[in-house]
């Protein structure tokens, strides 16, 4: 992995230094853009140091219902407070987006106001009914790996022997897939106007 002066994010771990938890946001449902927001400050309840967010990209719906509206994706990384385990985090996580209104599954992959996938825990591993890390199918998804490189360029997804930015190459195209650049930068909380 390469140092990048510009990139905080994209340095070589120091021994000892906590991993990087990467979380995926997505949401076709509602005020997507004030939902994450909302997300990324609960977030921050868990992570030591700030929460990094990628920019934010509009997408396909990828195996959703017919006429699913579009999905609006991020990506948002930090270091774990100490104690801090992915089961622990994943059970935090279900609780925001039931707080952002999603409601059990009726159909796969329906339209919902926020998902949140927890994608990496450093090398952890996990192979539970509720929870697999690292996520499965995270390398095959443009909506996470985009993002991703926003922050973590030349980490190496695990499993595949390519960094972020080479899995992104390898992915095939979405013609609506897009950042939302009015709405975000890369390492700036996202730019928009909340509510009061």
């Amino acid at each position: 992995m390469s140092l990048d002066s510009s990139n905080p994010i994209g340095r070589v771990e120091a021994p000892g230094q906590e991993p990087w938890v990467v979380v995926a946001l997505g949401s076709n449902l509602g005020d997507s853009v004030r939902v994450f927001d909302q997300a990324a400050r609960a977030l921050e309840a868990f992570a030591q140091g700030p929460v990094r967010r990628s920019r934010i990209f509009k997408s396909t719906p990828v195996d959703c219902p017919p006429g699913s509206p579009l999905f609006v994706n991020a990506v948002v990384a930090f270091r774990p407070r100490s104690g801090l385990t992915p089961e622990t985090l994943l059970k935090s996580t279900q609780a925001l987006e039931r707080e952002a209104g999603r409601v059990p599954k009726r159909v796969l992959n329906e339209p919902r106001p926020l998902d949140l996938d927890l994608i990496a825990w450093g090398t952890e591993r996990r192979d539970l009914a509720q929870l697999i890390l690292p996520h499965p199918r995270a390398h095959l998804r443009r909506f996470v790996m985009e993002p991703l490189a926003d922050l973590l360029p030349d980490w190496e997804v695990p499993g595949t022997g390519k960094t972020v930015k080479e899995v992104v190459g390898s992915l095939p195209a979405d013609p609506l897939f897009e950042p939302l650049d009015s709405l975000s930068k890369p390492e700036i909380p996202w730019l928009v106007a909340l509510p009061q």
